[in-house]
């Protein structure tokens, strides 16, 4: 499906399931309201899902690939060629959260989109792999747009195209975004900074491990690719393509193909949340279906989660990416889920309230 027509087809999750389980959690056997959080978003699935007995069965965690050319100007502590080197890592249950995912339950999916590596090098594998490249790599944004518009666009279909291709033969009610992609930092604080209005000073940070001197270069690296360009804070297409990179369209496209599906997307950390941004301002209503997962770590996630109007789960000091943060969310989401199904009202307990 092209992405203007998913855009047309993504309804608002269903505000009357949201007051009905309102209702019925000011009316559970407990204290009014006295299991916090999860009253929230047992509110909000069951405005997604529309009904009163939400139920996550089959989730997939999507593990989006990508290289950047802005790497060139040293805004990362690891080499390039890492992301293709972790491809083996995701794909054998080695990488954190392939390893966090199956404790979960939860299906691996790496998805290339726009990394440098040469995919037919990968022979064996336990988890799902899709070659689906946009780009190998982005281009250098210091010096020229990171990509087309076209190959924008085409990165955010290749995310919706995954997705919906996985709910359907696996029948998902749940999907995780996830990311690889060394320098992923950088694009994901000039998106942040370029749709939130803030200063990429207050946007930017040490991403995988840099010093005082490394996050210095990378404010002023951020600060010339938008002086440069100048993306349009109102239109998504010209902020990726000019500041962005592959992978994050693809998150975008991951949001955008939950809430076409009525199913939920837990999002993870500062990169999923810059495709967030990008889902966001493509179609506000996406938003309804999105859960944050956690607040990382980089000082720019809390403002995007701030814009979005969008509450963590946790707040453990990660600052990893893959997905990792929002795995560790979804218990969370199950429970408040299996809570609004299953606790009793005082009413059915027969209990005089």
């Amino acid at each position: 499906m092209k992405l203007d027509e998913i855009l047309q087809k993504i309804e608002p999750i269903d505000e009357s399931f949201r007051k009905k389980a309102m209702e019925r959690n000011d009316n559970l056997l407990m204290p009014l309201r006295a299991m916090g959080r999860l009253h929230e978003i047992s509110e909000q699935l069951a405005a997604i899902y529309r009904t009163l007995k939400p139920k996550m069965e089959k989730g997939a965690v999507f593990v989006m690939a990508g290289d950047h050319g802005v790497v060139e100007e040293g805004v990362s502590s690891f080499p390039q060629e890492v992301t293709g080197l972790m491809f083996n890592a995701f794909l054998n249950d080695l990488a954190t959260v392939s390893v966090l995912g199956k404790l979960e339950g939860l299906d691996i999916i790496l998805a290339d989109i726009g990394s440098k590596f040469d995919p037919s090098n990968i022979k064996n594998f336990k988890n799902e792999f899709v070659a689906k490249k946009v780009v190998s790599g982005t281009r250098n944004f210091t010096r020229e747009p990171a990509m087309t518009k076209e190959e924008a666009i085409r990165s955010i279909e290749a995310g919706i195209e995954i997705t919906l291709k996985y709910i359907k033969e696996k029948k998902l009610d749940v999907v995780i975004t996830g990311e690889m992609g060394i320098g992923n930092t950088t694009p994901s604080a000039a998106i942040g900074a370029v749709i939130t209005g803030s200063r990429v000073e207050d946007m930017t940070g040490k991403g995988a491990g840099l010093n005082i001197e490394g996050v210095k270069r990378k404010i002023d690296v951020i600060k010339r690719g938008i002086e440069i360009h100048k993306p349009d804070p109102e239109d998504p297409i010209d902020i990726l393509s000019k500041v962005g990179g592959a992978e994050i369209g693809a998150i975008a496209g991951i949001i955008l193909a939950a809430a076409y599906s009525k199913i939920p997307a837990i999002i993870d950390g500062f990169i999923s949340t810059a495709g967030a941004l990008l889902a966001y301002k493509l179609n506000s209503d996406a938003r309804g279906y999105m859960i944050a997962g956690h607040c990382s770590e980089e000082p720019g996630h809390i403002r995007m989660l701030n814009y979005l109007n969008i509450k963590p789960i946790l707040n453990l000091n990660m600052r990893l990416g893959e997905g990792t943060g929002a795995v560790l969310a979804l218990p969370i989401v199950k429970q408040a889920a299996n809570m609004i199904s299953n606790v009793a009202t005082f009413e059915e307990a027969g209990i005089p309230k």
